[in-house]
């Protein structure tokens, strides 16, 4: 038995992690010159950097991730947190700062709020304790309480808010212009036509979904187009809130709506199916989002185009540039959204030969 013991001793003692020393001495340089080339810091000559990386691949050193962490007072760790990962609006943005995070030598920690102010707040307080060097933050609607902003101040981590605000917090955002789309939506429904224009919006507590109501009510009275208060139904971006929004609204007869979110326009469609309308025979329809998998839908859809992943990557950028000292005032990105025009609106006013010409129509009223 003390064979046995001894010899596992004499195994392990031989099969030791190696240090950066053991890497310098087979390199036959100094620790300083191996810290050098890994850690990219200083000039060192394509000779040596060779020899230390071929002593690197030749020892299988792992450089010791969180000693350079403390040294340099960061985890090359982001935050982020969305409010509702099941919605597919998301992904495609957590795959934007995904990316331009690891080409920037980052890795992510994703969290799902829920659209819940205390699991919002135990995220923010979690990535705080994981020394995270920056926050995204798709804000639920409350505002930060006063122990979070003292804790986010002290902890001096960038945040850069994604498509919402936050009053009180002074800070990045990066955002789409969501006035603009409505005005486009709303104008392209007006130029084929329709006149009586109902409207979906997501809940007006959230900057986007009021910004989105601001330009339905501007784009109406750029066309000279009656406000209805009774075509108008706040949901709550989800597909039970459209389908509600197609009971209420539909019996009005509206000529259009605008739907401000995919899932809402599901249950929408859904409750016209139910009431026995069709889409776009009974009433045009726009949504906002768009996704590769709208073409295979019957009408296909005409959306506002939202860029997704761009929003994702921007975000991280923002950050980047507060890591590295390059800003220190926050900016404000509006990323402008992109009509795309397919066949759920239907023409009221154009017979067909004209419908083509009337689609790429841009002149106003």
């Amino acid at each position: 038995m003390p064979k046995n013991v001894k010899r596992t001793r004499t195994a392990n003692r031989g099969s030791k992690v190696p240090s950066i020393y053991d890497v310098a001495r087979e390199a036959k340089v100094s620790v300083f010159t191996v810290s050098a080339v890994i850690n990219d810091t200083g000039r060192v000559s394509t000779t040596l950097a060779r020899r230390v990386e071929a002593a690197v691949r030749k020892l299988n050193y792992r450089p010791n991730l969180l000693a350079r962490s403390l040294a340099k007072q960061q985890t090359h760790t982001l935050g982020m947190v969305v409010t509702d990962i099941a919605n597919p609006f998301f992904p495609a943005i957590v795959r934007g700062a995904e990316d331009a995070a690891q080409k920037a030598g980052y890795s992510m920690l994703l969290c799902n709020s829920d659209d819940k102010e205390d699991k919002e707040a135990v995220y923010l307080e979690l990535l705080v304790s994981k020394r995270v060097d920056g926050i995204i933050l798709n804000k639920t609607p409350s505002t930060l309480t006063v122990a979070q902003r003292r804790m986010l101040e002290e902890a001096k981590v960038p945040i850069v808010l994604l498509m919402r605000t936050c009053p009180g917090l002074k800070t990045d955002i990066v955002q789409t212009n969501d006035r603009l789309g409505a005005i486009e939506a709303i104008s392209h429904l007006a130029r084929i036509g329709h006149k009586k224009i109902a409207f979906v919006s997501g809940p007006l507590d959230v900057s986007n979904a009021r910004a989105r109501r601001q330009g339905y009510c501007a784009a109406l009275e750029q066309w000279g187009l009656e406000y209805l208060p009774e075509l108008t139904f706040e949901g709550d971006y989800r597909i039970e809130s459209g389908h509600r929004a197609g009971h209420a609204l539909l019996p009005h007869r509206p000529d259009a709506v605008l739907v401000t979110n995919y899932l809402m326009t599901i249950g929408f469609m859904s409750a016209a199916d139910e009431i026995g309308l069709r889409c776009p025979e009974d009433f045009g329809l726009v949504s906002f989002d768009d996704y590769p998998w709208l073409g295979c839908f019957r009408p296909r859809l005409t959306t506002i185009e939202l860029p997704k992943y761009e929003l994702g990557d921007a975000a991280v950028r923002l950050i980047l540039e507060r890591i590295q000292g390059k800003r220190t005032q926050p900016i404000t990105v509006n990323m402008l959204p992109q009509l795309r025009v397919r066949e759920s609106c239907g023409f009221m006013l154009y017979p067909k030969r004209e419908a083509a010409a009337a689609l790429h129509a841009h002149d106003k009223p």
